[in-house]
């Protein structure tokens, strides 16, 4: 098979050939610029300054030689602006805290606060107040909580939906030439046109925005579905109706040529539990997933993919009926979230796509002995049937030992019935 349809069959819930593999289809797939350079290295590739493509969480190019030594399946389709708002080009060495040269686009340049932090400004604007830092022991951003104190009396949507725009003619002719340029590379597409993003996080900020209104605070945030559930879905309501109306002009110009689509970020779950309650989810979220999932499953082929870190086990039966086709990270390692469990409940009516190995503990501090018998159990139990998608929980962070990285992947391909890297 090639990738291609290696990931429809699996999606599909037909078993393929052999167990399909993501390394940097999505944000959360990704893997951090050092780590691809320590990969690089391992596998004597050309040595190169690494490209960030997403500067938020420093995650590095992974080009078409290294995917195909990791055996990737997908590739990722993104904007043509970063989380920040800056365009992904002219592309220069920046020196990081860690000691790496890496490709930064250019807008992001060395700028520091009074204790040694590396600021970002909104669009690379710096008239304005920075909105994220990567402290100098970090290996990523933070962002910068901005905005004035939420007042009830004058909030409205519109403050929250200043970053949710309808879609322009010049990036709808970016996603075509986007789309055109790899629908032929027999890999699979996994596009993140944006917009569908119901209070993700790491969105919330609005890290793009020169002056951001509305409820910008995190913690805020996760309040208002307690004491604003109305202000929530009057703002859901109307950001689903731009977003379907965006999607209906991309499927215009992209068709079925893309597989899946990155429907939403945002995390319900903690280590041990979830942010809200069931009955919480289907009153303020599920009937705006359903509206945006309905468009996509009776006009097109995609299947929508979302991305929920933690304990999320008692929502996944929601999440099901809220249209999602795809679970993103499986985190193994959060309470309620055993693979067995997982599978048997729901295998064959969600995707999941990740869960091939605990980022917290075993990949970074494990044993290559660890790593292999981890890996081999979880695709012993996520591959029966289709269904499953590899990839870590998470993205692949910084410091990782190279040789459990490769652990990892002979173990995949050991299961895969392909000789060893």
């Amino acid at each position: 098979m090639t990738s291609k349809e290696r990931i429809q069959k699996t999606i599909n819930h037909i078993e393929p050939d052999k167990v399909a593999v993501d390394f940097g289809g999505t944000g959360q797939t990704g893997i951090h610029v050092e780590t691809v350079e320590k990969l690089r290295n391992y596998f004597g590739l050309k040595k190169e300054p690494v490209k960030v493509v997403e500067p938020f969480q420093m995650l590095g190019e992974i080009d078409e030689e290294l995917l195909e030594i990791l055996g990737g399946d997908v590739i990722g389709l993104n904007g043509h602006l970063n989380m920040f708002g800056i365009p992904q080009e002219n592309f220069y060495e920046f020196k990081t805290f860690w000691g790496q040269t890496v490709l930064m686009p250019e807008k992001i340049t060395p700028e520091y606060d009074d204790y040694g932090d590396l600021l970002v400004y909104p669009q690379g604007d710096k008239s304005v107040d920075p909105s994220a830092k990567m402290p100098k022991a970090s290996y990523f951003f933070d962002a910068i909580i901005r905005g004035a104190t939420v007042d009830d009396a004058t909030l409205k949507p519109e403050d929250n939906l200043e970053e949710f725009g309808y879609i322009s003619d010049d990036d709808l002719q970016y996603w075509k030439k986007l789309v055109d340029r790899y629908e032929n590379s027999g890999k699979a597409l996994m596009a993140n046109f944006g917009g569908t993003a119901l209070g993700d996080v790491a969105l919330v900020p609005g890290v793009q925005l020169k002056n951001p209104k509305g409820v910008r605070d995190i913690a805020e945030w996760y309040i208002s579905s307690l004491i604003r559930p109305d202000f929530m879905k009057e703002l859901f309501d109307r950001q689903t109706d731009i977003a379907i109306d965006n999607l209906k002009k991309i499927y215009q110009v992209v068709g079925d040529r893309v597989d899946a689509v990155f429907l939403c970020g945002t995390d319900f779950g903690t280590q041990n539990s979830t942010f809200l309650d069931v009955a919480t989810y289907r009153d303020i979220w599920m009937p705006y997933y359903q509206k945006v999932s309905q468009w996509v499953h009776e006009n097109t082929q995609w299947k929508l993919f979302k991305h929920s870190c933690g304990a999320v086990e008692s929502l996944i039966e929601s999440f099901i009926d809220s249209g999602i086709d795809i679970l993103n990270p499986v985190q193994t390692s959060a309470a309620g979230m055993d693979p067995q469990h997982l599978k048997q409940k729901y295998g064959d009516r969600i995707v999941f796509w990740g869960g091939g190995i605990d980022t917290q503990n075993v990949l970074p501090y494990g044993t290559t002995s660890d790593v292999e018998k981890q890996v081999i159990q979880h695709l012993k139990i996520f591959s029966k049937g289709g269904g499953y998608v590899f990839n870590t929980v998470h993205n692949t962070q910084a410091q990782i030992p190279v040789e459990n990285f490769v652990a990892m992947l002979n173990a995949l391909r050991s299961f895969n019935g392909e000789g060893k890297l």
